[in-house]
């Protein structure tokens, strides 16, 4: 018996695949260092980590 070549046609396969985008990401400015970075991550500022405006690790002194 005869089989299709395809399953699905080329038209129906791409309208599926119009919807996969890149997609620029959200980007928020911390009020206190005005740093952008990607929201709910840690982030740096002069070697400081930085995590919800309140500093989390400190860069260590040099000698």
């Amino acid at each position: 018996m005869p089989h299709p070549k395809r399953k699905f046609s080329k038209s129906r396969t791409a309208k599926r695949r119009t919807h996969y985008k890149a997609e620029a990401p959200t980007l928020t400015t911390c009020q206190t260092t005005g740093a952008i970075h990607l929201p709910h991550r840690a982030y740096t500022v002069d070697g400081n980590v930085y995590y919800n405006g309140k500093v989390l690790i400190e860069k260590a002194a040099v000698a």
